[in-house]
């Protein structure tokens, strides 16, 4: 079997995942207590970190959400936006002469 249909393969078997609702990616948790909570966010203790963890109308919920309680956040890392960089090393070097001659 060669290269694109290996990659045929395995991009068809990802794609076929992502719709039967499969994970995609890592799922995370932090546990502590809540120190701030409003609709769109929940701050909360993890040792001597604060961590604000965004909050959707999807978000579920299981049992009662206040300041004080403690909770475990399941959560997964998604891009927001991705912002490509020149690469330093490609643009380090030099053009080649179209009229430079070959070495005897």
């Amino acid at each position: 079997m060669n290269k694109l249909s290996i990659l045929v393969l395995t991009l068809a078997a990802a794609l076929s995942l992502s719709a039967s609702g499969a994970p995609a990616v890592n799922d995370y948790q932090v546990t502590g207590p809540i120190l701030e909570l409003t609709d769109a966010k929940i701050v909360v203790e993890k040792g001597k970190e604060k961590w604000e963890i965004a909050r959707t109308p999807d978000t579920k919920v299981t049992g009662e959400l206040k300041v004080g309680a403690k909770v475990t956040i399941h959560y997964t890392m998604s891009a927001g936006s991705v912002e490509v960089k020149p690469d330093a090393k490609a643009d380090a070097k030099p053009a080649a002469k179209a009229d430079a001659k070959p070495a005897k």
